[in-house]
């Protein structure tokens, strides 16, 4: 019988399996993309020669508490299978400097939680871990203090490959609630948003 899926919020005791984790799934980010605050090419070439550095720098988050390197953790049987970067929209400094989100009218931060991206473990895609995950966001959400979710992913008239579809499904996330914010209904950049 497979193991039961079980998410929970990330916390420093949990953050050795997570690091695994990203390192099983080839990923050197460690969630710190919304971070960085070089370019492209520069964010590319710390992926490549200094994957250590995101590691260290969102273990020492963890370990503060601090919001910005909240998520969500899916697990199976013990083993980390998923996570979901959860954080106060605030605390995304790069996702309104991007070129397709600058001209939005988002309005105003306070209580907007981000969906930042989902990374699922190979083996583990296509079971319902990225719906499990998002299925629990509103409730740890809104422990939180958040009074609504954004979520912004790739829409496109042909299937997303898996490395393109790391913001989520378009799908996944209207048949859980989510609705286009009407500044940014159109093209394939939509934001979602669900009210907690």
């Amino acid at each position: 019988m497979t193991a039961s899926l079980e998410v929970e919020a990330l916390t420093p005791a949990r953050w050795p399996a997570l690091e695994a984790f990203f390192r099983a799934c080839d990923s050197p980010c460690f969630c710190r993309f919304w971070h960085f605050e070089g370019d492209k090419n520069a964010w590319l070439a710390r992926c490549v020669e200094e994957p250590e550095k995101n590691a260290a720098e969102q273990r020492a988050l963890v370990d503060r508490g601090d919001p910005s390197a909240r998520g969500l953790v899916a697990t199976r049987g013990g083993d980390v299978v998923g996570w979901m970067k959860l954080a106060p929209r605030a605390a995304l400094p790069k996702l309104r400097a991007r070129p397709v989100y600058r001209a939005l009218d988002l309005g105003s931060d306070d209580g907007v939680w981000s969906i930042g991206c989902f990374l699922i473990h190979p083996a583990a895609r296509r079971t319902g871990v990225a719906r499990a995950l998002l299925e629990a966001a509103p409730r740890f959400a809104a422990e939180w203090g958040a009074r609504a979710i954004e979520a912004y992913p790739h829409k496109s008239s042909t299937p997303l490959g898996e490395h393109e579809a790391w913001m989520g499904p378009y799908a996944l996330f209207t048949s859980l609630g989510f609705e286009p914010m009407p500044s940014a209904v159109d093209g394939p950049y939509p934001v979602l948003r669900r009210a907690i």
